[in-house]
């Protein structure tokens, strides 16, 4: 075995293959929503998301999230030490309007063995939205996903929330407190 699996160094210089697979898997997430495409330059200011041709307010997240700020990218957070991650992303230009299961499972694109917990259809900022929850695979690590996709006023809402196998429920609320606010408006 290779010296990073030494025992004689210090505690943040060993290796951790759970937070290695961790990390990986937002960091992963977030490469494939990158991949999926933005609009431009985007900012969040007192829960008011806005980026050309797209204006929303929502629900946000504090400490112990840590916000991460990705070029194409809407609002993504992670609490890095346990691998939850929750991410919000719009598509107003270039996107397929399909129905809302073919939007969702191009939210799969990268995971390995998606497999349907349950799905049903909900009402968000009252247009339709279809709530989806999957057991999947990403990287060789076991994960759970959340992921509501709507679409309204020529845009596509994309919102997931990504946990640890096993660990679902424990910041469910937190993903709810995002979405629940969630309103479009006029850019």
């Amino acid at each position: 075995m290779g010296s990073f699996l030494r025992d004689d160094l210090p505690m943040g210089l060993r290796w951790n293959p759970w937070r290695t697979a961790v990390e990986r898997t937002f960091l992963a997430i977030l490469v494939l929503w990158v991949l999926a495409g933005g609009c431009g330059h985007a900012e969040l200011r007192d829960g008011v998301f806005s980026k050309p041709k797209v204006r929303y307010r929502m629900g946000e997240l504090s400490a112990p999230w840590h916000r991460v700020s990705l070029k194409e990218n809407d609002v993504a957070w992670t609490l890095p030490t346990d691998g939850h991650s929750i991410a919000v992303n719009s598509t107003c230009q270039g996107y397929e309007d399909a129905p809302l299961p073919v939007l969702t499972r191009h939210l799969l694109v990268g995971f390995a063995e998606p497999q349907l917990v349950e799905q049903q259809s909900v009402v968000l900022d009252g247009r339709e939205a279809l709530r989806s929850r999957y057991q999947a695979k990403l990287d060789g690590v076991p994960i759970e996903l959340l992921m509501v996709v709507m679409k309204k006023n020529g845009c596509v809402y994309d919102f997931m929330y990504v946990s640890p196998a096993g660990r679902f429920e424990e910041r469910l609320a937190d993903f709810e407190r995002v979405i629940q606010p969630f309103k479009s408006e006029e850019p």
